[in-house]
């Protein structure tokens, strides 16, 4: 979020959030894209958008909050969550600092979930249990902000801990023994 000041008009001053795609909607001048910019950028992209309805306009800007890039853990993980993404980081690596695989973790079918745009969302199925069985991580994704890492719960530990004895029929047959 960044706040825009104008000096001499007070009336074209806002609060803007920087969207996903890098752009902020300007009143009354639509929008700017800003991915990528500095604050002294930044304030020269509003002050160019502005000269159409503003003669010299003066233009402060403030950053007010930073989002930290992220991606979120779920599933069958020591720790499921949210995670700040400081560096470049693995789905490999994602799992651990997500305290690891628990027991039940299908590792084979580990899912990264990748949002395209608003509509689209890319899944990709990692074997995990084989990059690890092999020490080899070539096939191991990068995390980009905003992904998802999801590991999935083995079929054989869907089974109740405890079964009343009639339902152990849907298992197995008795008389087989």
């Amino acid at each position: 979020m960044v706040e825009i000041s104008f000096t001499v008009a007070p009336e074209f001053n806002q609060t803007l959030t920087v969207q996903p795609d890098g752009y902020v909607m300007l009143k009354d001048a639509g929008m700017v894209d800003v991915q990528g910019l500095n604050l002294q950028e930044f304030s020269d992209a509003v002050q160019k958008a502005y000269r159409g309805y503003l003669h010299d306009p003066q233009v402060a800007v403030a950053l007010k909050e930073f989002e930290r890039p992220s991606f979120i853990v779920g599933g069958e993980v020591g720790k499921p969550g949210k995670y700040e993404l400081h560096s470049d980081t693995t789905v490999a690596e994602a799992v651990q600092i997500a305290g690891g695989l628990t027991q039940q973790a299908k590792h084979s079918q580990v899912v990264l979930f990748r949002r395209v745009n608003d509509d689209l969302v890319e899944t990709r199925l990692l074997n995990l249990k084989k990059m690890l069985n092999e020490s080899s991580l070539k096939e191991d994704a990068h995390l980009r902000p905003g992904d998802i890492v999801f590991v999935p719960q083995n079929s054989i530990s869907k089974i109740a801990r405890f079964l009343t004895k009639p339902s152990l029929s849907m298992y197995f047959n008795p008389t087989q023994f």
